[in-house]
Order: structure tokens, then sequence, then C-alpha cells
């Protein structure tokens, strides 16, 4: 196995071992181990056709590893597979078990929130969830901005003002919800929350907002409450469990700081302040290279270095000149981070020192006030698939060296001052997307 790979083996082993403890490792290490050649020989991959279970997908870091796509796709676009209907939202889509699910909001013949369940390759619904709504004055308010979280049979969900629910992924029973605003005085945000429900061990750690209750976690089995911490108003970013120098580490972006917490317990350890102009907290932080990377629109970047300690962390370097993102998630490869700046389009800079390698001139996002694209890795070459907020699916190579885009197809339309900004899905050689008023699913083509 190529040196590329064992370090992937030994990320994805650290993944799970932070996500579910330690127990289940010499189990899970035996398995990886075993499979170890067929992964090296690109065949596990085309078996193992990921899906998309949360937001970020399967590792939470916009890595899928799918079947070999073609770098070439046909003039007249991809395959469409089927379309639906569908009410409005920005949150994006998950897949498991031939299955897909997605918030939306409607308001005829009532206003609701829906959580529906549609399966994968016929579009036909499986299942609704939905819950009175009343959005009133909440900006963008076309619908919930949350993705929804599949684990282990289960599938939940979190609306706009603060409805939180779980259910059975294949029936859509409720087993157990909670209405925030009440249970935990959620004070809502100007655009709602929005930040994904996160699986950690036996827990649901959700981003909740206000005093005390900054981030509260949940028994995922029985909707208890287990402990809550923080004061810090809701953000827009969904927290992430990190493996931190001095073991796992909860990373939560308020409007007001960067927050690192014990998941066990929510005990803060530390704080960096950075306050947000209009509260727009929104990019999942990323963890690499003992850095914590964080994007804002207004106020640029900034990078934590962490220590052995858990209440060790300090401010390494920031940057307010060509290092400014929104809504766009970072990610990260072989020491670089590749992000969408708000003036220069997509860039690649170096994690460590914080140079700007190169910017693609526009060629994936338009030039705006809202630039948007999701970014997802797809093999080990540097190939990556890039949605943008127009609608178009890009497969490009990136590296330091520069972009290189191999082709793209236009998938789905959006409407008049409606830009996409929800993440798509991808299981198979499907892709899902969704607007404002549709769903649609596309095949990805082989080579």
């Amino acid at each position: 196995m190529s040196r590329r790979a064992q370090q992937g083996w030994r990320s994805e082993m650290a993944a799970l071992t932070t996500r579910f403890g330690a127990a289940p490792r010499r189990v899970l290490w035996g398995l990886l181990t075993a499979c170890a050649a067929v992964f090296a020989s690109g065949a596990l991959t085309r078996v193992l056709a990921e899906e998309w279970p949360h937001w970020g997908g399967p590792r939470g870091d916009e890595t899928w590893r799918g079947p070999p796509i073609a770098e070439q796709w046909p003039a007249s676009g991809l395959p469409r597979l089927w379309r639906q209907p569908l009410g409005g939202g920005y949150g994006g889509l998950a897949t498991e078990a031939g299955r897909v699910y997605v918030q939306d909001r409607v308001t005829e013949p009532s206003e609701q929130e829906r959580l529906l369940c549609l399966d994968a390759a016929t579009g036909e619904t499986r299942w609704t969830y939905a819950v009175p709504v009343e959005y009133g004055k909440l900006d963008y308010g076309n619908g919930p901005r949350a993705t929804p979280t599949l684990h282990d049979g289960r599938v939940y969900a979190l609306g706009a003002l603060g409805h939180l629910a779980c259910l059975e992924a294949a029936t859509g029973q409720v087993i157990w919800r909670h209405e925030l605003r009440e249970t935990h005085q959620a004070a809502i945000s100007t655009w709602g929350l929005s930040g994904s429900p996160v699986v950690y061990r036996d827990l649901l750690l959700v981003h909740v907002g206000g005093p005390g209750t900054c981030m509260v976690a949940f028994d995922l089995a029985t909707g208890k409450e287990r402990w809550r911490g923080g004061d810090d108003p809701a953000g827009y970013a969904t927290p992430v469990v990190i493996d931190a120098p001095s073991g796992p580490l909860l990373i939560c972006w308020t409007p007001e700081h960067i927050v690192g917490q014990l998941p066990t317990t929510g005990k803060v350890v530390w704080k960096i302040p950075y306050k947000i102009t209009y509260g727009v907290s929104i990019a999942t932080p990323i963890y690499r290279e003992g850095l914590v990377f964080i994007s804002g629109y207004w106020d640029g970047s900034k990078a934590i270095r962490l220590g052995q300690q858990p209440e060790s962390a300090e401010l390494a370097w920031e940057e307010n000149r060509f290092l400014r993102g929104l809504m766009a998630q970072p990610i990260y490869r072989d020491g670089h981070v590749y992000t969408i700046d708000k003036q220069f389009g997509l860039t690649c800079f170096e994690l460590r020192t914080a140079q700007k390698k190169w910017d693609c001139g526009h060629r994936v996002v338009e030039r705006g006030r809202n630039p948007q694209a999701s970014l997802t890795w797809i093999d080990d070459s540097g190939k990556a698939l890039l949605f943008n907020e127009n609608g178009d699916l890009i497969l490009a190579r990136l590296e330091p060296s520069g972009y290189n885009e191999l082709t793209r197809a236009h998938l789905i339309d959006r409407r008049e001052n409606a830009p996409i900004w929800a993440h798509p899905a991808y299981s198979g050689r499907r892709v899902f997307v969704r607007s404002d008023s549709e769903l649609i699913a596309c095949e990805l083509p082989a080579p």
C-alpha cells in the first residue's frame, strides 16, 4: 500500500475512534487491514459506493469515496434519473440505505416545515413528517437550513425555529422530539438555527445558543438532556468533534468566539474572541496539522494552534486580504486548504503559513456578494466535485500548482433571486441536488 493510502487508513481509524470510542478499535482495525489490499487497488471504492449520511459526508470532512467518474461528460449534460417538486430551504441532503432525506417548508394549505424521505432510485416519497411553523420575519425565510443526520437506523433533524426530532429512518415514526425555544430557551438568530446535529458516541450535539445552552447534548436513544454548556448565542456553523493532541475536543464557532469544549461533559476549556459582523459564523471549523481553521466574511480567517493540554489554545495567524469566506466549506489536502473567497472566488493557500498559492479567477463561482460552491474530494489524486450557486456541477483537479477544470454540467435551475446554497449528496453513481422548488437525481458517468 502506498504511503498516502496508509495515511488515509490511519486518518480513518482516528476518526472512528474519536466518534465511537476506543472499544471497537481492535475489531475495526482488523477489518480495515483485511480490506487494505482491495482498497489500494481501487476495487473497494467501487464496491462500497459510499453514501452521504450527514453534513460533510461519511467522515464529516467533505471526502467521498465513490466509483470512478468519467473526466469528460456529455455536452447534453448528465442523465437525469428523476425529479420531484420540493418546498423552500437551504438545508443539504443526506442518503442511506437507498433513501434520500431532505427538509423543506411549504405554505399551502398551511405553513409547515417538513422532513421528507424519498426512494433514491425512483424519487417516490416513502414518508413525510411535518410540523406547523410561523416564520414571520425570519430573514431569507424560505425554509430549514440544517442537513438531516442519519445514524444507526434513525434520522435526526433540526428546523430553523428549533424543532428537533428523532425518527425511525425507514418508517418516519417519531421516537422523541423537542421544541428548543420552549425546553431550552433557544433565541432564534436572524436567519434561524442552521447547525446540523452531530453524533458523538451516544450523544447528539446541537448548537442551540443562549446563556448556558450554547451547546446541548442529548441522549441519542431517549432525547434526554445529558449536558449543556457555553453562553454564546447561536451562529450558523455545524460544530465538529476533533482528535486534538489532548484528546477529543468539540469545536463550536459562535458569533462571538471560537470555543473548545469537552464533548463528554460540555465543559468549556478555551475561548478565542472573534466577534462576527451580523453574526455570520457559517462554515464548519476544520482541524489539520495541529491548527483549527476558521474562515469569516468581513473579518477574515484565523488559525488556532492547539497544545497537549485541553486548555492550550493560541492564535497562530490571522489573514484578512484574500481568505474571507462566507458559506463555502473549506477542504484540506496535503498541507493546503481550498475555499471560496468573497472577492477572488476559489482560492488555495498553505495552512501552516496562510500563504496564498492561487485563485481561479471566478471560473467556479460568479463575482458577487454571496459567492457559494460546495467542494467535495472524490479520490486521492486531487479530483473534486464542485457544485455552485447556479446549479452547475464541475469536476476539477485541485492542486497547489493550480486549478484544472476537467468538465462540467448544469444540473438544476435556480429561481430569480434564489441562489442554490444547499449542499448536494452523493451515493453510488447518483448525485442529488435541490433548489427552492425541486429535488433532482442525476447519474455520474463511468469512465
